[in-house]
């Protein structure tokens, strides 16, 4: 399987409360050549995807502190944005895969980041087509 877009036109939202967690994750998907927004919560988050209508991924940890955690954020996505993909990542719980928003992805953390930056090109591609 080759890649036949640029990944630069996928952005997707990082959200995760952890600051060291959340530049890592920025890191690998930035390193990987797509567009990066972060957000240390859902409120935060709930603003970039208001002003950033590029965003096509929304990449959350569970556990956060705010007014939502991230699968409740998960599914306020799903709910307004419809199109947006969504992974979620716990290293607390495992997410059954009832509870994840329609063809949500979850992964345990620590997770390994060649198998997300590998969910985020299989995103892409449906995207791209």
């Amino acid at each position: 399987m080759g890649q036949s877009y640029d990944r630069r036109r996928i952005a997707v939202l990082v959200v995760e409360d952890e600051p060291l967690l959340l530049m890592d994750a920025m890191d690998m998907v930035e390193d990987a050549g797509f567009t990066v927004y972060g957000a240390g919560n859902a409120d935060e988050a709930i603003r970039l995807m208001e002003k950033h209508h590029d965003i096509c991924v929304l990449f959350t940890d569970v556990d956060m502190p705010g007014s939502m955690d991230g699968l409740k954020l998960a599914h306020a996505v799903r709910d307004r944005w419809p199109p947006v993909s969504i992974i979620i990542a716990s290293g607390h719980v495992n997410v059954a895969h009832e509870t994840l928003p329609e063809n949500g992805l979850f992964f345990s953390k620590p997770y390994p980041p060649v198998s997300v930056v590998k969910a985020l090109d299989g995103i892409a591609e449906r995207i791209m087509q």
